[in-house]
């Protein structure tokens, strides 16, 4: 099983997800952990290859952007609630900053 590790405030932002929501993203990163694919996921190249985001629709739009294409880690680069239909440009410039950090 690979290591799950947050980069940023992505923890403490996903720790602020209501009760059902944090479960439900629990459990989808766990399955990325097992190397399995979440229950509702997009590929996200706009911010680095390999980037996906875990769609959770539990009392509202919650998101968890995240990178598994690393041997032993998976990589939570962002956790947001999504309010508008399109991801704002400044949830995609904050994902694609910490992927930069980690590398490529």
């Amino acid at each position: 099983m690979k290591r799950l590790k947050f980069i940023g405030s992505s923890l403490d932002d996903l720790r602020n997800f209501p009760d059902d929501a944090r479960k439900a993203a629990g459990f989808d990163l766990y399955a990325v952990q097992c190397g399995l694919e979440p229950g509702d996921w997009k590929p996200m190249p706009a911010i680095g290859h390999g980037v996906k985001e875990i769609r959770i629709h539990v009392l509202g739009e919650w998101r968890v952007i995240y990178v598994a294409k690393f041997e032993d880690t998976v990589y939570v680069l962002h956790s947001f609630q999504k309010k508008s239909r399109k991801t704002s440009q400044q949830d995609v410039e904050l994902a694609r900053k910490r992927y930069k950090q980690i590398g490529e």
